[in-house]
């Protein structure tokens, strides 16, 4: 077998990475959730059973497994940083045992008590068949994220990158495979065509697996190697290392768990608020809207983001444990600039167009406009809440986002419990929209509450006017240009095609707007990919 030189990346070669992953994965998961909307026999019902099941088998996981990556990588990274080796493998193996037994009991306690959480908790009966088939993809997962959180804990972020994405295109084909053949021998049954699209999701958890356990086996001569090198290495009872892990991965995991209740009370309070003056049919309708074609298009931006939150947790604490704090700020307000420069125009863009983007890419069910404008507005909540989690995880605040979420988390409830189960007739933000209001505040909460903590930890002093005026000025002149030019193309080309080009337009006009109100300084530049060429080629623009 050929062997693999270990690879290490830097912070921005990771962030890239991970963010073109995140993009393939978000663009995958938009092709099976496009495919299942429209798909006959399926749509927004189809949507609801499938979103339910799904949910509460996330917070399974999320119990399990959701915290390991960014833990491992922490205490990996630390162990890296002052060449311990063999403190950082033994470290990883004590985790995979670990997260395996836990993650094992999780998957029979999901297994054996999908009937009842169905029919009493959710009270979607259909979403039975839903929860006993991603049951097994508890175990495969919290495994998976302990070898991914090794690699990334060595800056080996292109392991992670390489796993997800081909999990996320063996699901997106098997989905589709799956429902297909279903469809055929079921007469469209949308419960079981539920059943298989998550069926899906374990067939391609297992696949994953499959490839991380493939790449471990072929550099494991290297790391052994390294381990008979190491220094610096103090050996450590099993007991200690295990509460180690523990201590941080369970507040790492509280914020995770925290972020999939939130989404569990609409799973239970939606349908059950919408019953007041709706059928169980259109409630589920409804559910189906809010958590199938919204959230998957509101959690698109995620993806450019998501790769800061989870780039930021090693690098920081590598230079956290050699006493580098002035790497640590550039980092992170270099990471919240850009969260902000690709939060704020996919916020607009989405609320400005939200009945044609529905149109465009859901023909079938076009429904829902009010309530995607309404999820939103929280965009650029819920990615500044991403990006400090993960700087304040690098910093070794893990309970910090856990509480801030905690809190936004309570609200949410108590905002959903008295908006939902309001007619929309008479109060605009009742019902399901109710609903996406109540995450809007829920996230408004937590990134407010997060970024004080962040500011006093580390003394982060950041620009009004680079953080927050030329990015609102850049964003307000893209929304009126977008908007103008797609009422004059519309007369010419038509709806469709206008909305495509309006879109692409106004990120051009975005660009050219970052550049003219100089918002990157010299050093920023740098720091993006091709960032030097980028410097040196609006540089002699500006001469010329």
């Amino acid at each position: 077998m050929k062997k693999r030189k270990l690879q290490k990346q830097s912070f921005m070669q990771s962030v890239l990475i991970l963010m073109l992953s995140q993009i393939l994965i978000k663009v995958l998961g938009l092709v099976y959730k496009l495919y299942l909307t429209n798909r006959e026999g399926f749509g927004d019902k189809g949507n609801a059973i499938y979103s339910s099941g799904f949910q509460i088998y996330a917070l399974f996981l999320t119990i399990s497994s959701v915290g390991i990556p960014g833990a491992i990588a922490k205490l990996v990274s630390e162990r890296i940083a002052i060449k311990d080796y063999s403190g950082a493998h033994r470290i990883f193996k004590i985790a995979f045992v670990t997260f395996g037994l836990i993650s094992f009991v999780c998957s029979i306690t999901l297994f054996l008590g999908a009937n009842y959480i169905a029919n009493y908790f959710l009270q979607i009966p259909e979403a039975e068949l839903t929860l006993v088939a991603l049951s097994p993809s508890i175990f495969l997962v919290s495994i998976s994220c302990v070898i991914k959180g090794y690699f990334n804990g060595r800056e080996n972020l292109k392991v992670t990158a390489n796993a997800q994405s081909l999990e996320q295109l063996f699901k997106t084909a098997l989905s589709i495979i799956l429902v297909e053949f279903i469809a055929i021998i079921s007469g469209t049954n949308t419960a079981v065509m539920a059943a298989g699209a998550n069926l899906a999701t374990t067939l391609a958890t297992f696949l994953c697996f499959f490839y991380l356990c493939k790449y471990y086996t072929s550099i494991k001569k290297q790391i052994k190697y390294e381990i008979k090198n190491t220094v610096n290495h103090k050996q450590t009872r099993i007991r200690k290392t295990i509460k180690q892990i523990l201590s941080v991965s369970v507040p790492m995991s509280m914020t995770a768990i925290l972020g999939t209740i939130n989404k569990n009370v609409d799973s239970i309070t939606v349908v059950r608020g919408l019953k007041n003056f709706l059928s169980v049919e259109m409630a589920k309708t409804q559910y189906g809207i809010l958590s199938g074609k919204v959230e998957t298009l509101v959690t698109l931006p995620m993806s450019f983001n998501m790769s800061f939150s989870t780039a930021l947790i090693p690098t920081i604490s590598s230079a956290k444990a050699m006493g580098d704090m002035e790497t640590c700020k550039k980092r992170i307000s270099f990471s919240l600039l850009i969260t902000v420069l690709i939060g704020m125009p996919c916020m607009v863009i989405m609320i400005l167009f939200a009945k044609q983007i529905l149109a465009l890419l859901f023909p079938n069910a076009t429904s829902g406009s009010f309530i995607y404008q309404i999820s939103a507005m929280g965009i650029i909540f819920i990615m500044l809440e991403q990006t400090i989690s993960g700087a304040l995880h690098g910093l070794g605040r893990m309970l910090l986002p856990a509480l801030a979420l905690s809190v936004g988390v309570i609200v949410k409830i108590i905002l959903n419990c008295f908006l939902v189960p309001i007619n929309p007739e008479f109060f605009l933000l009742g019902g399901t929209a109710g609903a996406a209001f109540a995450t809007v505040i829920c996230h408004l909460i937590a990134s407010s509450i997060e970024f004080i903590a962040l500011k006093k930890e580390i003394n982060l002093k950041l620009s009004k006017a680079k953080f927050i005026i030329k990015p609102i000025i850049a964003t307000i002149i893209m929304g009126i240009l977008s908007n103008i030019l797609y009422n004059y193309l519309t007369l010419k080309v038509g709806g469709k095609i206008a909305l495509i080009l309006a879109i692409i337009s106004g990120i051009v006009i975005y660009l050219i707007q970052i550049i003219i109100l100089r918002i990157f300084s010299k050093e920023e530049i740098y720091m993006l990919p091709f960032g030097k060429k980028i410097y040196e080629y609006v540089s002699l623009k500006n001469k010329v």
